[in-house]
């Protein structure tokens, strides 16, 4: 058998500008070698399968609204404490963006994705400093195997988008969603300064929600869902990752491991598409926060909870993603100070 050129086969897939949407669209039948994740092959094959009872810690934001008591805040705080602590992420219910919303930013993920490719091939890019950019897997020629995906990418803050640059499609939804998510995302991040015992404007006023970042992923039906994944095993890098309408993760730096970074990944599925948009705020994609040093909060450090990570320049943390891709290991690894101790 002929020996399999990599390199060669990711450059004529990422030449046809058409993602995995368009495998799909010639009729194949077997999914492309670069696709294949030996590891996870490995993995399915060795581990035993089962059942997980586990329940997802839910928060009801319609406790804190402004008639709620004193007791009432404070229980909800408590939970998401532990919710960080015990999983790095949890659910929001009640959290006032109505349904009708969320429906439309999913139903436009989708449209774009489904356009004829000569539409949205204006947009293929790997020039991550465009404000809005679509192609499928960020890290393809570095990463061990390709993902079973396509990714809308769009910058929605903080630098001034103007609607117009938006994917005439999804552009309307796309704009109100920011404003509603940004909301949602600015009472979380208080609510979330408190749980660690600070000041609710604490992380804000770190920058925290300065940056927004958008990724609207499409993944379409595998006809060989055990050979790949939709997305590989990892952490995200900003502080806060708001998942429709699933999960929450992030801020392990800052917090010195007080709140986990969840591990998270998606399977590749013979039936589809599948549709997420996650909006990721990080103060990463400002020029200035390139520079920025970021670590531990001081106000969470002591004798006995001294820094597990180093301070890191945004850049770093930036480059260490696109670098290095979904490669399993924590991203935060390479800032470790002591590699002994648990991540």
């Amino acid at each position: 058998m002929a020996e399999y050129d990599r390199k060669t086969e990711i450059k004529a897939f990422d030449d046809t500008k058409a993602g995995v949407k368009g495998l799909i669209g010639a009729g194949l039948e077997k999914i492309p070698h670069i696709f294949i994740n030996e590891q996870y092959i490995i993995e399915k094959n060795t581990t035993p399968s089962c059942r997980s009872e586990l329940s997802i810690p839910v928060i009801d934001l319609e406790c804190l609204n402004d008639d709620a008591d004193i007791h009432n805040r404070s229980e909800i705080i408590d939970n998401i404490k532990e919710a960080c602590r015990e999983w790095g992420f949890f659910q929001i219910v009640n959290h006032g963006i109505p349904l009708s919303i969320t429906n439309k930013a999913l139903e436009g993920v989708r449209q774009f994705h489904e356009q004829e490719n000569e539409v949205k091939k204006q947009y293929y890019s790997r020039d991550f400093k465009k404000k809005v950019l679509y192609n499928s897997n960020f890290d393809l020629y570095n990463s061990a195997s390709a993902n079973w995906r396509d990714t809308l990418n769009m910058i929605m803050a903080p630098e001034t988008l103007e609607p117009e640059e938006l994917p005439e499609v999804c552009r309307d939804i796309m704009m109100e969603y920011s404003k509603q998510v940004k909301k949602v995302g600015l009472y979380l991040f208080e609510l979330l300064s408190e749980a660690l015992g600070l000041n609710p404007n604490h992380l804000k006023d770190m920058d925290s929600a300065e940056g927004l970042f958008a990724t609207g992923h499409y993944y379409p039906a595998c006809p060989e869902p055990d050979l790949t994944l939709g997305i590989s095993n990892h952490t995200d890098s900003g502080f806060l990752t708001i998942l429709l309408q699933d999960q929450i993760g992030g801020l392990q730096l800052i917090t010195n491991a007080k709140f986990k970074s969840v591990y998270h990944r998606v399977r590749a599925k013979s039936v589809g598409p599948r549709i997420s948009l996650a909006f990721f705020f990080t103060p990463f994609l400002q020029e200035s926060s390139q520079l920025k040093l970021y670590g531990p909060i001081k106000e969470l450090l002591s004798e006995e909870n001294p820094a597990i990570y180093r301070e890191a320049t945004g850049g770093e943390v930036v480059a260490g993603r696109r670098n290095k891709g979904l490669n399993g290991l924590p991203l935060l690894s390479d800032f470790q100070l002591n590699k002994s101790l648990p991540e």
